[in-house]
């Protein structure tokens, strides 16, 4: 089957002018293809020229069919849901002409198929065709993101692009975005770090400093051939770290055999060997082969040291990152939370309530609720930061501590050591450094201004800050913490948070994380 856009040795670089990615050729056609890659390596970037709004800093691009976006946010929330769509202008005329107060020209212009077009775009999405003259700021988040895949699929592109499209969405608008890839008969590529939607992808397209590498299969199977590589790298890594040693060593044995010979000449001058003819010939000789050895022994070094080098950034490409959370030394029985009766209502209307639960111990308990049940206000309830329209809400006195998916204890004009030891005024510059080179900031690393940090990078200097210190926290609040992270920087929460001995309460529409984490429980909004 031909290709529906073809990227032919393009290259392009960050909106700051800092290379991504070097003579990138890939085709993309009638299949659904997962792009994926670390933060910052450039899968926005991607799509936008891929979409035609950006171009390659060099290199071509081929589109053989037509390019769509799935687009959910809005401009103009006040908008009606058919000027969302981008056909109220087109449907006004129809309706003039079937009024009779149609002139020639829109006669003329008119797209006879355009109503049934759009009431089967809104039908296959579960709206109905009555809502067109509605205000989309009426519109609830499920059907907001059930607008924007009909505004998607009314163009009816032969190619999709999705960048994060279940960010931010709870359950049911995870499961809509995921029906449309099932039954979508075009070419799909979405940039996501959703594992759930990537497992049902037909490859895997991944971005990094080294170029793009194709997978075949979903999430699964491409993090068993991920596995599989990072082996074969290190089992490189190792061969080229001896090859540097053994030439090396034959390097160094060669000099010692030379300077043994140039010895061993001082001693016949020494002797009284008088024939100067003779012995300038010896040491011009002598001196010819040691300069020519000497450049071969150093573009041999040169050579296994570029090797080791590229196998190096290879593995450091291929290997997750990694953070260890210190040991908060929570008891089993200890009583963390408790709320009793508790009730939410906001500009006079209900979120929730009456709530009752308790927290004791490690345990690890998931808030469950669609977007608006009120799942991050049960967290600012904990914080203290708002208070209960009725009941009782009791928390420890110490030993709280919250990430949420925007981390917003970090200062971004700051840089990261600045922000640690803002939080954390009694530790020194060592103390410092030592905390946040266990969360993998080392040496200048630090001192990276936090608005340059990816989401991932973000995290970790966040969770840094909050779990280090003199009272390692007991109870960590998470609130979405998935939300702003590549797959790499999942996978490291949550190893982390797998060993974590304290107590955790977090609200995420991940269903792939809330299993890693090993949820205890829920309590459902």
């Amino acid at each position: 089957m031909s290709a529906l856009l073809t990227l032919d040795s393009a290259s392009f670089c960050t909106p700051d002018g800092k290379p991504l990615v070097e003579g990138l050729t890939l085709a993309f056609g009638h299949e659904r293809t997962g792009l994926v890659g670390r933060n910052g390596s450039g899968k926005t970037t991607l799509l936008n020229i891929m979409a035609g709004v950006a171009e390659p800093l060099s290199g071509g691009i081929l589109r053989s069919g037509k390019i769509g976006v799935l687009d959910q946010a809005w401009t103009d929330s006040s908008i009606s849901v058919a000027a969302g769509l981008g056909v109220a202008h087109d449907l006004n005329r129809l309706e003039r002409l079937a009024r009779g107060e149609g002139s020639a020209q829109d006669a003329a212009d008119a797209d006879w198929t355009l109503e049934a077009r759009v009431h089967a775009a809104l039908r296959d999405c579960g709206l109905d065709a009555a809502m067109l003259t509605r205000r989309i700021d009426t519109l609830s988040g499920g059907e907001r993101t059930r607008l924007a895949i009909a505004r998607a699929t009314l163009t009816e592109p032969d190619l999709l692009l999705m960048d994060e499209p279940t960010n931010n969405l709870d359950a049911e608008g995870r499961a809509l975005i995921g029906a449309l890839i099932a039954r979508w008969r075009g070419g799909i590529v979405v940039a996501s770090h959703d594992r759930m939607l990537l497992e049902e992808v037909d490859r895997i397209v991944t971005i990094s400093p080294i170029g793009a590498e194709t997978f075949g299969g979903g999430w699964s199977a491409y993090i068993a051939a991920r596995d599989a590589a990072l082996a074969l790298a290190a089992a490189e890594l190792e061969r080229a770290d001896q090859e540097v040693r053994s030439v090396g060593r034959a390097v160094q044995q060669q000099r010692e055999r030379k300077a043994r010979r140039d010895k061993a000449g001082r001693a016949w001058r020494a002797k009284g060997i008088d024939d100067k003819m003779f012995l300038d010939a010896e040491k011009g000789r002598a001196e010819r082969s040691a300069s020519r050895d000497h450049h071969l022994a150093d573009r041999l070094l040169k050579d296994v040291a570029a090797e080791r080098d590229a196998a190096r950034r290879r593995v450091e490409v291929l290997t997750p990152i990694s953070m260890v959370l210190p040991p908060s030394h929570l008891p089993a029985d200890r009583r963390l939370v408790a709320f009793d009766g508790v009730m939410l209502n906001r500009d006079r209307r209900a979120i929730f309530g009456p709530l009752s639960f308790e927290v004791r111990g490690p345990e690890r308990v998931a808030l469950v609720g669609r977007n608006g049940a009120g799942k991050t206000s049960v967290i600012d309830l904990i914080r203290g930061v708002l208070l209960p329209s009725a009941g009782t809400v009791w928390t420890v006195e110490s030993g709280i501590a919250l990430l949420d998916q925007h981390v917003g204890l970090l200062e971004r004009t700051e840089n990261i050591i600045a922000n640690y030891r803002r939080l954390h005024p009694h530790d020194s510059e060592q103390e410092a450094r030592a905390a946040l080179a266990r969360f993998g900031f080392r040496n200048r690393t630090v001192e990276q201004s936090v608005a340059t940090l990816s989401g991932g990078e973000r995290l970790r200097a966040g969770l840094a800050c909050t779990m280090s210190g003199a009272n390692t926290p007991q109870l960590l609040l998470l609130d979405e913490p998935t939300n702003h992270l590549d797959a790499d920087a999942i996978e490291a929460l949550e190893a982390a948070l797998q060993s974590y001995d304290g107590a955790i309460i977090l609200a995420s529409h991940d269903t792939a994380f809330l299993n890693a984490v090993k949820v205890t429980r829920n309590v459902r909004l």
